[in-house]
């Protein structure tokens, strides 16, 4: 049985009023690369699951200190209460790593591709490695440059029925896999707080996906 559609709105900077999005988040993202070194201060007002994001450069992120302080970063996120740590796959000794995450927190195996989209059987084989190296929820990111893309990052989905899967495709023609990869299995999706917060390209609103998903249900209804 499919959940209803679950969103994860990304905190981006220590500005942003994280209580007025409660109603409109089921997860958060606190991206400790894009606040800075005091991305701490958001941790008390979040009263929703999150998930602690270090991005590497090589992975769209802003970390521009040492791969080691990054990985710190993230453990002293479990000292403070995630729920969730986002780690990418070509992480030098990711198995490492996740051994020591998963005793406190479950662990996002992450991969992004900001150039395209490669084969569906590309993608499995990426999450074939994530599951084997121990991802208790795996997150393919590609990037759309036709529609046909958004079909691929949806069949992923498909293709792992058991699996707790995120999957959809960055860009302008990738919004469509956004709004349905929840529709269709996969674990959650990402909207931006407002316009101008987006964390990656082509992220919409929650507000307008929100809006979406109701039209849907409320014409199913009818």
């Amino acid at each position: 049985m499919i959940n209803p559609p679950r969103i994860c709105i990304p905190i981006i900077s220590l500005s942003q009023a994280v209580a007025s999005l409660e109603l409109l988040a089921d997860f958060f993202e606190v991206r400790i690369d894009l606040i800075g070194k005091d991305w701490r201060n958001i941790v008390p007002f979040l009263k929703k699951p999150w998930i602690a994001c270090n991005r590497r450069i090589a992975e769209g992120g802003k970390w521009k200190d040492s791969e080691a302080k990054r990985i710190n970063e993230l453990m002293d996120a479990l000292d403070l209460g995630a729920q969730l740590i986002d780690i990418e796959l070509g992480t030098p000794e990711v198995e490492k790593i996740i051994i020591n995450v998963k005793r406190r927190a479950q662990i996002i195996i992450s991969y992004h591709d900001f150039q395209g989209t490669p084969p569906v059987d590309r993608l499995r084989q990426i999450v074939i490695n994530e599951l084997a190296a121990g991802a208790d929820i795996c997150k393919v990111v590609t990037t759309a440059r036709s529609i046909k893309d958004n079909v691929a990052v949806l069949e992923l989905i498909a293709a792992f029925p058991e699996v707790n899967i995120i999957s959809f495709a960055m860009g302008a023609a990738g919004q469509v896999s956004r709004i349905l990869s929840p529709l269709v299995g996969g674990y959650l999706t990402w909207a931006s707080a407002e316009d101008g917060r987006e964390s990656a390209p082509g992220q919409m609103t929650a507000e307008d996906v929100i809006k979406i998903y109701r039209m849907l249900r409320n014409n199913r209804h009818e």
